[in-house]
């Protein structure tokens, strides 16, 4: 993208190098937002404790598309300026997880707040799953064992967030009901294989990979003690 700064968040509901690794599409589009040809894109693995597994899908992704990949690890610091160092970037991406704990995480080393500033930047955020979840007011997520549930994320972006909303069997009923007890903001909701661009806090377009095209991204809310679904007009990548 180009022109005045644009404050952009990419959500993706499952997809890109780590689910679909013979399909870059997703990947793609995430690269095609930011503002340079050739963007430096930095990935976070921090919401598993297999990072080493994702660091090496993530490179051997990235290495093949025109880009300048890196990674920042909160247990090997890059550089002791973590704002600086972020700010740097072209594009943060985001792996998936454990939402709970990349949010714990993140706190504790203020990059909750160094986000906020880089999304005002026009530094492109994208994410999988907890790496989509974090960005929203709130989201369902498995991060404690048990029934899915409602957590908060940082409110870059208003409402919730459901990911894997086809690809795993609990997401849609346990959405459902947190909504019709009130007890999750009504949002969005993607499948596997979908993502929803937002520009400015609103969304722009919802794209699809090559590889799923019946994927789907909907609004989702509660009106008279039923849940409305409403899908989204969708591109493919």
């Amino acid at each position: 993208m180009t022109g005045p700064i644009q404050a952009q968040i990419i959500a993706m509901g499952g997809g890109g190098f780590s689910m679909q690794p013979d399909d870059p599409s997703l990947d793609r589009y995430v690269l095609a937002q930011a503002r340079r040809p050739r963007p430096r894109v930095c990935f976070l693995p921090s919401a598993t404790d297999n990072a080493d597994s994702y660091l090496l899908k993530f490179y051997q992704a990235f290495s093949q598309l025109d880009c300048l990949p890196s990674h920042l690890s909160l247990f090997s610091l890059p550089a002791a300026d973590l704002e600086r160092y972020v700010l740097d970037k072209d594009v943060i991406y985001v792996g998936g997880g454990n939402t709970r704990s990349l949010l714990a995480l993140w706190r504790e080393w203020g990059l909750d707040a160094i986000f906020r500033r880089a999304h005002q930047a026009g530094v492109v955020l994208a994410g999988i799953s907890a790496g989509a979840n974090c960005w929203f007011e709130q989201c369902t997520t498995d991060s404690v064992p048990g029934e899915l549930r409602m957590l908060p994320g940082l409110g870059l972006l208003p409402g919730s967030f459901t990911p894997h909303y086809d690809g795993e069997p609990a997401r849609r009923p346990a959405l459902h009901h947190l909504l019709q007890a009130g007890g999750i903001l009504p949002g969005f909701a993607a499948d596997d294989g979908a993502a929803i661009h937002f520009v400015q806090g609103q969304v722009f377009r919802a794209v699809r990979s090559a590889s799923t095209p019946t994927a789907k991204a909907r609004r989702v809310r509660q009106a008279g003690g039923e849940v409305v679904e409403e899908e989204l007009q969708m591109v493919e990548a």
